[in-house]
């Protein structure tokens, strides 16, 4: 299905960046665009326009007189959510996730302590509503709605530090839990510990504790890879 508000760009991004993303063209593959205009039924300029969303996002790159080459893996912009949404479609998943989580383990757990020094009284009452409705999802199945909650939640975490570069990994950090939630990498009854861990790290940032704040988001994350462990070995 094409992805909304992108049109015919979109359907064919929608079938090429995964097929790109899974290896299914290998690194140093050449894409001929007249070729895939062909196959994907579209005229050339709008072929054009979803190779260059592919190159903003360094997964293929132009050659005159060559084509369209497919770049290396290590090239990629791996920071990129549509990017990281592809990966966690296709067969890799399990190491995607867990490089994602293991990104988690050593950022969230700093910028919480940081939070617990600079957040702002709005961020602490955000960030309290955040947990608690976190709470108020975790039973019945409500997985949806516990995903809004904690997604908002981490977000908030890494904006309160105050360090735009952690701020910026909010969008990475919403791919990967969101990612977990969709290809059912999660039980279906969020972990109780879990859940508890979020509401002290709320308390903690509230009352400025910033080692007890740091501690329980790296609790949370490690819990988060034990997870993996389970539902994506």
């Amino acid at each position: 299905m094409t992805t909304p508000g992108r049109g015919l760009h979109g359907r064919v991004l929608d079938t090429l960046g995964p097929a790109i993303t899974a290896g299914d063209y290998p690194p140093g593959s050449v894409l001929r665009t007249d070729e895939l205009a062909q196959h994907f039924e579209v005229s050339r300029s709008v072929m054009r326009e979803a190779v260059r969303v592919l190159e903003s996002m360094h997964l293929v790159e132009s050659r005159r007189r060559v084509g369209v080459r497919v770049r290396l893996k290590s090239e990629w912009n791996v920071y990129d959510p549509q990017v990281i949404r592809w990966r966690l479609a296709g067969a890799d998943r399990p190491n995607q996730l867990r490089s994602l989580t293991i990104l988690r383990s050593a950022i969230e757990p700093a910028a919480a302590a940081l939070a617990a020094r600079d957040a702002t009284p709005e961020q602490c009452a955000e960030l309290t509503a955040c947990a608690l409705g976190m709470v108020a999802n975790s039973r019945g199945h409500k997985l949806d709605g516990y995903l809004f909650h904690d997604v908002a939640f981490h977000r908030v975490i890494l904006a309160a530090s105050g360090n735009e570069m952690f701020a910026r990994l909010g969008d990475v950090v919403a791919e990967v839990l969101t990612g977990r939630t969709h290809h059912d990498v999660m039980f279906e009854d969020p972990d109780p510990a879990a859940v508890t861990l979020h509401v002290q790290v709320a308390e903690a940032v509230r009352e400025g504790d910033a080692a007890r704040a740091e501690q329980l988001t790296r609790e949370i994350t490690v819990g988060a890879l034990q997870e993996l462990d389970i539902l994506a070995p």
